[in-house]
């Protein structure tokens, strides 16, 4: 299964891991595949000491970061509001049923600050993503990603200069082409099945529209890949690799709740929504009470990115903990961004188990498809 962008980025398989774990990261890139770390919602410092650490632990080997940065979010004229502008900005009646809806299920408001996991869409502008990668760049990555639109042109050239590649998620042809015009050196097309933020076409008519728009620019598969037989699909498409994400919330290494996880379980693929309740832009995530209240149009809509994770964090912080103690109404609100594989996401195990398991059954697919073909 080696291919060009196992020489381009010095892995064994083209098996893309993204994760917000520096753990899951770290475990995946050891194994010879390549972690990406979801820095959207981590402070500058914070993403420092996740650098060092892989730096340090995976000497030698081949990791990268994945931005937010939008083409449209509030404050973008500006080059990012304060905190308190964007505060001034969220109307009392978001805050009201905000309230309400804590208070109807018997969450308690906690005082904690917010996890990484729901600050994803809060740090939100081109002044702190600037600031993220002047830090990825003093480390030794080889990919910067941007998840929502074309990056800004200053990361592409910085990371040219350093000799860093740069890849950017598409959910539609047009987007991809926008991306190739930009110098995008990878792009992921990701399907609807996709967990967190997604389009609207699926990933088997997507990826071989993108493949043919694009070429010779490498493009690799998101969205409906947890295992090798959808990786080896994947390829046959015209993939030269595969970006998962779902498959790591469910290893060891996760930091994904225990509630979340014990949902994820139980989860149908038909138990996922694509939806604005969780960071103001449409995700796949898990559909729980949290989901149902901001869908109900008898209540505020969500407001747009980076308000409304703005509006959520401490609620989100709340609902976590009080889920964490056995609160009902924390369990019946607490969810996070999955795709549609969630269906298939039946234990849990360790990273690098899960590598290895995509990566030899897809060998397996790629061998019987093989001898199909020869006989």
């Amino acid at each position: 299964m080696h291919n060009t962008l196992c020489d381009v980025y010095g892995i064994d398989a083209p098996i893309f891991a993204f994760s917000h774990s520096p753990a899951v990261v770290l475990a995946v890139t050891k194994t010879g595949g390549f972690g990406v770390l979801g820095a959207a919602g981590m402070e500058p410092e914070q993403l420092d000491q996740a650098l060092q650490m892989l730096t340090r632990e995976c000497a030698g080997k081949s990791f990268g970061i994945d931005l937010i940065i939008p083409e449209q979010y509030v404050g973008r004229e500006e080059g990012g509001l304060s905190l308190e502008e964007l505060q001034s900005r969220i109307p009392q009646r978001h805050r009201d049923f905000l309230d309400k809806l804590l208070e109807d299920n018997h969450v308690p408001k906690q005082s904690a600050p917010a996890t990484l996991a729901f600050r994803a869409g809060m740090g939100i502008s081109e002044r702190r993503g600037k600031q993220l990668v002047d830090i990825a760049l003093a480390y030794p990555v080889k990919l910067i990603v941007n998840a929502l639109g074309v990056p800004p042109a200053y990361i592409i050239e910085r990371a040219h200069q350093q000799g860093v590649r740069v890849g950017a998620l598409v959910g539609a042809v047009k987007h991809a082409m926008h991306q190739k015009e930009a110098g995008v050196d990878l792009i992921i097309a990701q399907g609807f099945e996709a967990g967190g933020h997604t389009g609207e076409i699926a990933t088997m008519v997507l990826m071989p529209q993108v493949v043919d728009a694009v070429a010779p620019t490498p493009v690799v598969t998101a969205g409906g890949i947890a295992s090798g037989r959808q990786m080896a699909a994947a390829l046959a498409l015209g993939a030269q690799g595969v970006w998962t994400g779902s498959v790591w919330l469910m290893t060891e290494e996760a930091e994904t709740h225990p509630v979340v996880k014990e949902k994820f379980l139980h989860a149908t693929s038909s138990d996922t929504l694509r939806s604005r309740a969780s960071t103001g832009k449409p995700a796949r995530q898990l559909r729980s009470a949290w989901t149902d209240a901001w869908e109900d149009p008898a209540n505020p809509k969500p407001l747009p990115m980076p308000l409304h994770s703005l509006l959520t964090m401490d609620a989100q912080q709340s609902i976590q903990q009080d889920a964490r103690r056995g609160g009902e109404g924390g369990k019946k609100l607490i969810n996070y961004f999955v795709g549609q594989s969630v269906g298939m996401l039946n234990q849990v195990r360790p990273a690098a188990a899960v590598y290895q398991s995509i990566k030899e059954e897809c060998e397996a697919v790629l061998k019987r498809m093989g001898q199909l073909a020869n006989g």
